[in-house]
């Protein structure tokens, strides 16, 4: 079989194993949205993160793969093309620009050192002296009284360095932190250290679809759903109906157990850093369609 071919029998095990994969996430998440009902932790991942349910349960190959056999499908895939080889990704669908502009983003974080001194207080800076009422979860009791919240968020300066994070920051919180990070300088900031960073990188691959296959994407979702649970433990919210133990970040041994957590996020945002990277090397390689 030629490189980069994938035969029929191959291509349909890897939908329905991909299916029986992404249903315990998507399931859920549906069922919640026919009761109108919430949830501060998973919903994240569809809310903020706007690959729609049924584009994650697609599976596909991403760019440099051919798929033989009865294709006719695919015709229909967006980003996909048959002819009388097969099918794959259309040369017209390989968004370079975009491409290239997150291929240095993720080199430029993969390059620096981590840090590990922000202890998750992000979640703490965006309730900063505000009521009930004004906070993100608001359906949601804080664990620590307003007055305890602000010690911790006062008690040393605040090291944010992911925009997407600081943005959404309390206004009193903002002059707090030792950084302003923007869009503009994203690249100039972002470090393997942080949960924020790794948790996106679920976000780039579905940016550069159809390059990035299923497979990656659904590997970097389970990573920023593993993110998403300790950073919502670490943050002030009682989550405890939910099954889920605070990590007392208010506290050294809270801060110690944070600091576990953040540095097997940053090894495992690293290696899926270069594979994400990888995947996208091998779309640039590929030729552009110009007008």
């Amino acid at each position: 079989m030629p490189p980069g071919e994938m035969r029929e029998a191959e291509w349909r095990e890897r939908q329905r194993a991909h299916a029986d994969r992404v249903r315990p996430w998507i399931a859920p998440r549906l069922e919640r949205r026919r009761r109108g009902a919430r949830h501060p932790v998973d919903d994240f991942l569809f809310d903020y993160y706007s690959f729609r349910p049924a584009q994650l349960a697609r599976w596909h190959p991403g760019a440099g793969t051919l798929l033989t056999g009865d294709v006719a499908e695919w015709d229909s895939v967006r980003g996909y093309a048959v002819d009388h080889e097969g099918a794959r990704v259309r040369a017209d669908a390989i968004d370079h620009a975009t491409i290239g502009s997150v291929a240095n983003l993720l080199r430029r974080t993969a390059e620096r050192p981590e840090a590990l001194g922000c202890f998750g207080r992000h979640e703490w800076a965006m309730v900063y002296r505000q009521g009930q009422d004004q906070v993100r979860h608001a359906s949601w009791p804080l664990r620590l009284p307003p007055d305890s919240i602000a010690q911790v968020v006062e008690s040393s300066p605040l090291r944010c360095t992911h925009f997407d994070a600081f943005r959404f920051y309390a206004p009193d919180a903002i002059p707090l932190n030792i950084v302003h990070p923007t869009r503009a300088t994203q690249a100039e900031h972002e470090q393997p250290g942080c949960l924020h960073a790794a948790m996106d990188l679920y976000k780039w691959a579905y940016r550069c679809y159809p390059v990035v296959g299923a497979d990656l994407t659904a590997d970097l979702f389970a990573l920023a759903r593993d993110i998403r649970e300790v950073d919502m433990r670490a943050a002030p919210y009682d989550l405890s109906s939910l099954g889920y133990s605070p990590i007392p970040i208010e506290t050294p041994e809270g801060r110690a157990e944070f600091v576990e957590y953040q540095r097997e996020f940053a090894r495992r945002g690293q290696e899926q850093r270069r594979r994400l990277l990888s995947a996208l090397e091998v779309a640039v390689a590929l030729p552009a369609v110009t007008a």
